[in-house]
Formats: C-alpha cells, structure tokens, sequence
C-alpha cells in the first residue's frame, strides 16, 4: 500500500493527515498555530515558528504509525490564501509572514478604490482589491518599510512558504497565485503592467516561477529529513489555496448544480464553473485544481471565528461547550430574539474598517439569546455572499458545507432554514489534509486526475431540508440586520470624519 501526507496550514491549527491510496486516514495530528497581534489591524506569524509547526505535526504523525516510510510516496501542503511570505535576495526569511486578514494596507486600498483601480484591472485580473492581497500588501511595505521592501527575493504565500522549506525550490502555486492580483487570467502569466499600476514593479524579479497543483516541485531533503523522520528524496507536490481543497473534498463540480459553503474563520461560499461570463457583479475567479475549470467564491473573515473568540467569555474554562450551547439555542424560539450581532471581529464584508458588535442587548436576555444572535450574524454574513453566488449559479440547490458547525445540527438547521436550500454534509473532516494528499496522489501517478481520486474516497452524507415555518422569520431578521449593519456603516464615517 502506498500512503501519502497531506498537510494543511490553517489560521488556527496546522494538522497533518497520513492516507492510504483510498484516501482512508491512518493518522492525523495537529498544534495550534501561533498568530501575532502587536498592532491593530497587523495579523503576523513569525516564519520559523510557522516551519516549526510544520515539523512537530509531521514527526508527531510519523511517530503515531509503524508503516514503512519508504512507503511515502508524497506529501502536499494546503493553505490559506494570500498574504505575502517573503525571502530575501539570500534565500532567508524577511520578516514576518503577513496573513490575509491583515489590514495595515488599508488606506492605501481606499485611496485605489477611489481611482476606479478595481475597474481597470478586472479585466485582466478577474479579481478584486482588499487589504490582504498581496498587491496591497507589498505597496504598504514599499511606503513604509522601504529598507525590507528593496530587499525582497521572492514573494510567497504560505503554502509555497512551507514547501520552500522541505525542498529548498522556490514556486508559487497557481490555485493561490492567480488571486494575488500579480497575474493576468488571460495570458496566465505575470504581468509588468498591473504591477506598474500598484507601482510596485521593482519586486518583477521577486515573482516565482508558476507551480501546478499536482506538478512535482521538489523533494524532501537531507536535513529536513532529519528535522522530520520523513524520508530524503520523499516527492513534494505543489498544493493548493485551502479554498481549492474544500471544494475538491465537497464534491461540487461545473454542473453547478451545487455550492460549497465553508465556515471556519472566514465565510467561503464557492462555484465550479468553465466560463467566465459577464456579470453586474464582479465575481473572483480562480484556477481550480481541475485544468480548464475555475472557482468562484465570495469570502470575508466573518465566519466561526467570530463565536470561536468569544470562548472565555462564554464559559467558565475557556473552551465553548458546544453541545450545552447547542442545547440552550435549541430552546429558543427561532429569531424571535431583539439582539443582533454584526461579525466584523477580523474584517466586514460589507464595507472597509467596519467594526464589529451587539445590539438589542437588555437586562432580561440569557447567554442563551447571545449566542443564538452570534450564529444568526454568522449566518447573515454568509447570506451576503450566497445571494450573489446565487445570481451567478442559479441552478444550484444544495449547498455542501464544511467546517466544525456542521456537527451542531441546530446552527446546520438554521442555515437551512435561511437560505432555503438543501444542506449536505460529508463525514469528511480534514478537507484540508485530505485535497492535499489527493493532489500528491495524482502527482505520484496514484490516479490520473483529482476526479478519479475523488470517485474512488468512500465517504458518507447527511442532508436538513429546511423547515419554510422558519424560513420567513429568519429572513425577516436577515432584512432588520442589512438595515443594522448600513447604520454602523454611518456611524463609522461620521466619527472618521
């Protein structure tokens, strides 16, 4: 039997997952992911530490399991998109890892909204600007850390970051790198002109060289071999952007008969489509791990994170108590409640520097009513996204989500009941692991294609069917909180002005 690793760089946790050729799991470990605040609006990781994680899960997994590691026949990585992961002209780090949901750029993407630069480059790009694009990013260093920034050798996102460390090859995967905003979705290349448009075309060089997800991009060497248990030589696969994995595990495809919806830190509700079609609105597309497929997906960091911050604050040990939350919601009525809370803890999805918060809050309201308004403002947010993905996909009906509220089945209930729209979920829980273990299958030759793979991964299903009693009340409530959210949008101008 061959097995492959399939690890998976998230905003909370990094997990690596051991698979046979099926795509069973043998084994799985994982370690918190440390993240650095030291300023408002800057999200960091310090790059050795984020390879340290890297290599405690691995050993940890190696050390779980008494296969042959000769057995090994690759290993890929998964990870959050965007940001910038910078090396020097020397080939060291340069400062820290700068995430996506990093906001320092901020008034430097107000000033290119203001100038109509979103409309200039969609063309080209077919994406849109915000605070954690690389673009935006690497022009706040020009501007403020001019020193770093005439220093920069390679501009990486995480996954290419960690790679670099197992093999010693520098690469940008495209899933990831054709959202950077550096890249020109016609031509899939590198383009001078959008990086003289940012004014940032001293980093041309610093670009690397286009990686396909399942493209052998080195091997493991000698001293990470040692760093890790893994075998010298072990192939190393491209990857993929973690939104790319979810869909691939969720099972959507260009039927678009179906969206995956993805409740983690961020809000990610995503389509597979082969066309590129004209649209009122101007929807991200993105190389799919499938060639001649793209992705679609609307996202913003308003997701469960948002409830996961509020673990000290709603229970005596600082972890939530998910079934005994679950218990006190299941007893309410549905969003009969005056609270409402808006998700903005990490970023808005409906307007730049938007700030989070409750309102409605009275003396006689319970935990209970809190934590039933934070999962109805989670699923609010996430409605922003559906109802556009739904103009571009009219003809899906079942969303296929995943994320850790899928195991509360009253938060599942109340999605479906929102949306009004069938809610599928898999018994597959690492999506991320597991799309990059697929990709390294199809690279090592396991399978010819991430389809194939997929057809031969046994995996169960469970669907809610939405309740329409519910239905009119939710959307009613999702109609008082857009008229919510358009107040704090005024509240926020005045006092910035």
């Amino acid at each position: 039997m061959n097995y492959y690793i399939g690890l998976d760089s998230g905003g909370t946790f990094m997990k690596a997952a051991l698979y046979d050729s099926k795509g069973v799991q043998v084994a799985l470990t994982r370690t918190s992911a440390s993240v650095i605040n030291e300023q408002q609006g800057w999200v960091e990781r310090d790059l050795d530490s984020l390879w340290d994680d890297a290599v405690i899960v691995i050993k940890e997994l190696l050390a779980t399991t008494d296969i042959n590691r000769e057995d090994i026949k690759g290993i890929s990585i998964s990870a959050q998109g965007k940001g910038v992961y910078l090396l020097d002209k020397q080939g060291h780090n340069l400062g820290r890892g700068i995430m996506s949901s990093d906001s320092r750029s901020l008034s430097i993407v107000k000033e290119w909204l203001q100038q109509g630069l979103p409309d200039q480059i969609y063309s080209k790009t077919l994406q849109t600007l915000w605070t954690g694009h690389p673009v935006s990013i690497i022009r706040w260093l020009k501007d403020n850390q001019p020193e770093l920034y005439s220093n920069i050798g390679a501009i990486m996102m995480a996954h290419d970051y960690i790679r670099y460390r197992f093999t010693g090859e520098v690469g940008a995967e495209i899933t990831n790198m054709s959202e950077s905003n550096f890249f020109n979705a016609q031509t899939g290349q590198y383009d001078m002109d959008l990086l003289t448009l940012f004014d940032i075309e001293e980093v041309w060089d610093a670009l690397p060289n286009i990686v396909q997800p399942d493209q052998l991009a080195g091997s493991i060497t000698q001293q990470v071999a040692l760093e890790t248990g893994l075998v010298a030589g072990t192939p190393v696969f491209g990857g993929l952007f973690d939104v790319v994995s979810t869909a691939l595990c969720s099972g959507i495809d260009a039927s678009e008969q179906a969206l995956n919806y993805v409740m983690g830190t961020w809000a990610v509700t995503s389509g597979i489509t082969r066309e590129i079609t004209q649209a009122t609105h101007n929807f991200v597309y993105g190389h799919y791990a499938v060639e001649g497929e793209y992705i679609i997906h609307e996202a913003s960091p308003t997701s469960a994170g948002n409830y996961e911050w509020f673990a000290e604050y709603l229970s005596a040990d600082g972890e939530l108590q998910h079934q005994h939350n679950e218990s006190l919601v299941a007893n309410l009525e549905v969003a009969s409640s005056s609270v409402y809370f808006v998700p903005f803890l990490y970023g808005s999805n409906q307007g730049l520097g938007l700030k989070s918060g409750f309102y409605g809050l009275q003396a006689h309201h319970t935990k209970a009513h809190i934590i039933q308004a934070i999962w109805e403002g989670i699923l609010f947010c996430h409605n922003i996204h559906l109802e556009r993905m739904r103009a571009r996909f009219p003809q899906a009906k079942i969303l296929k989500v995943t994320g850790g509220p899928t195991s509360n089945n009253t938060w599942m209930q109340m999605l479906a009941d929102l949306t009004g729209m069938e809610v599928e979920i898999t018994d597959i829980d690492e999506t991320g692991s597991l799309g990059a273990a697929i990709v390294a299958m199809v690279g090592a030759g396991e399978y010819s294609s991430s389809r194939e793979c997929m057809d031969n991964i046994v995996s169960q299903s469970k669907r809610i069917l939405p309740n329409v009693d519910n239905h009119q009340a939710l959307n009613k409530k999702y109609h008082h909180y857009q008229q919510l959210v358009q107040l704090f949008k005024t509240f926020e101008e005045q006092i910035n002005d």
